[in-house]
């Protein structure tokens, strides 16, 4: 079983949290060499060892210090490495980066015991300035979950090293612990002792079996949950889900639906299946919808299940919501061979 190679992450081609460019998808579906070349199209070796999150972090802490000398006030925050890094819950690495920078613009300079302290001529000129302090990066745990999801793909248990993942994404190892455990709570990890976090790999077989499995307990909740629905609830869920006008425009896809009815039907054990089986493909459904014409299709699927069961068309409904249950996963759908190549 194989380890995450230190120096290897994956390419985002052109992937942004909340949004995804077509360029990785249409890697992935290009020709039948490249689906069974999987790791080839998504993985690529990096000199710097690096992730780019690890950088975002970086400029942020860099900023967000610019900030606060700006200012004139006293800064939040010792002025060492140990306690900026305390402070931003982040290993050293992002901030020697922002320190460097920051002494390279002049704000901060060693003095002759090599410790940090503001420059004297910018003390004295920062009394007037006003910086607005930056915003805090992109969430990583959607960037780590979103890496995650496409390193599961690959189909092999893939175990991960805390330290190592912590030095890559440029953060603490306790903040890379912490985000470890919620995604073990997702279904995406184990935590295996004394060998790491074991990466849980996609298997095409699994993906039917759930969706097979999660088409007769949703057509269940629906029918158990509809003397119970709201119709301002489902007019408020409408309106989340109106198709765009135009293509192009990135989309970002309402779910609740599918909670609502689960909610709604007050069934114990159909609760039970989607809280402990549902997490790991919650997550992989999210990630595929990255995917601006998937993230369309789906809006336009739950806009049509929506609007039959404000119409109180039940049969339309159940049809519509098999249907969109189903057959709506043109991406996972191609992870073929992956799972195959396994055995």
């Amino acid at each position: 079983m194989a380890e995450v190679p230190a120096n290897v992450r994956f390419a985002r081609s052109g992937l942004k949290i909340g949004t995804c460019q077509s360029a990785f998808f249409s890697a992935f579906l290009g020709t039948q060499a490249q689906k069974h070349d999987f790791v080839a199209n998504v993985l690529v070796i990096v000199t710097e060892g690096k992730y780019a999150a690890g950088m975002s972090i970086a400029t942020y802490i860099k900023d967000d210090l610019a900030a606060q000398l700006s200012s004139g006030r006293e800064l939040s925050v010792q002025l060492t490495l140990d306690s900026l890094a305390e402070h931003y819950s982040v290993s050293l690495t992002p901030v020697r980066t922002a320190v460097a920078e920051l002494i390279d613009e002049g704000l901060l300079e060693k003095g002759p015991n090599r410790r940090l302290a503001i420059t004297v001529p910018w003390r004295k000129r920062s009394r007037s300035r006003q910086t607005k302090p930056p915003e805090r990066p992109c969430d990583l745990y959607e960037v780590v979950a979103s890496d995650l999801v496409q390193l599961s793909l690959q189909g092999e248990p893939i175990y991960l090293r805390e330290e190592v993942t912590a030095e890559k994404y440029g953060i603490s190892r306790s903040a890379i612990r912490n985000i470890l455990h919620r995604l073990a709570g997702e279904g995406m990890l184990d935590h295996i002792p004394r060998r790491g976090w074991r990466l849980r790999p996609f298997r095409q077989d699994d993906l039917q079996a759930f969706i097979e499995v999660r088409e007769v307990l949703e057509l269940k909740a629906l029918e158990l949950a509809r003397p119970k629905l709201d119709a301002d609830e489902l007019q408020r869920m409408l309106e989340l889900n109106v198709p765009p006008a135009s293509s192009g425009i990135s989309q970002s896809v309402d779910e609740s639906l599918h909670e609502y009815l689960i909610g709604t039907a007050d069934n114990a054990y159909i609760k039970d299946f989607f809280d402990r089986q549902g997490r790991y493909y919650r997550l992989l459904f999210e990630w595929e919808d990255h995917d601006d014409s998937v993230a369309i299709e789906t809006i336009r699927q739950h806009h049509e299940i929506l609007t039959a069961l404000l119409k109180k068309n039940w049969s339309a409904a159940r049809k519509t919501l098999s249907h969109h249950i189903l057959d709506n996963h043109p991406i996972l759908s191609q992870v073929e061979g992956i799972s195959a190549r396994q055995e």
